[in-house]
């Protein structure tokens, strides 16, 4: 980053205060441009210190194909049922019918079943967006 040199700039007081610093044009632009640089350095550190996980394409596609993504991520981190409600706290037939779209737990266990599989809430519970006028 080259760094230009800054003349003083012209200091503006307002009740024997400084309240405004003017500079000139130039000066301001450059100022402008290293204040981008700094803030694409920092969100490209915030971006390789943030630990994502890698999801395969084919567990994309069949969240967007409309599968239940309960289902979708239930068996991508190759957990049965079993363990799943068990976990949860809950049996396995109410399981079954949660994957199958036949019942919709609450809140609460929407939240244990995204912390046992390890995905936030958004990822669970899918709405559908529809366009206006449909």
């Amino acid at each position: 980053m080259n760094i230009p040199r800054f003349h003083n700039p012209q200091i503006i007081k307002e009740g024997g205060k400084p309240a405004f610093a003017v500079l000139p044009y130039d000066e301001y632009e450059a100022l402008l441009e290293i204040f981008d640089e700094l803030s694409d350095e920092h969100d490209y550190k915030i971006a390789i210190n943030t630990e994502t996980e890698d999801i395969p394409a084919y567990v994309v596609d069949k969240l967007l194909s409309g599968e239940n993504p309960l289902r979708v991520w239930r068996e991508y981190r190759a957990l049965t049922q079993q363990e799943i409600a068990q976990a949860v706290g809950i049996s396995i037939p109410f399981l079954s019918q949660i994957e199958t779209d036949k019942r919709l737990p609450s809140l609460r266990i929407y939240q244990k079943l995204a912390k046992v599989l390890n995905v936030s809430l958004d990822n669970l519970v899918i709405q559908e967006q529809t366009s206006e006028g449909e």
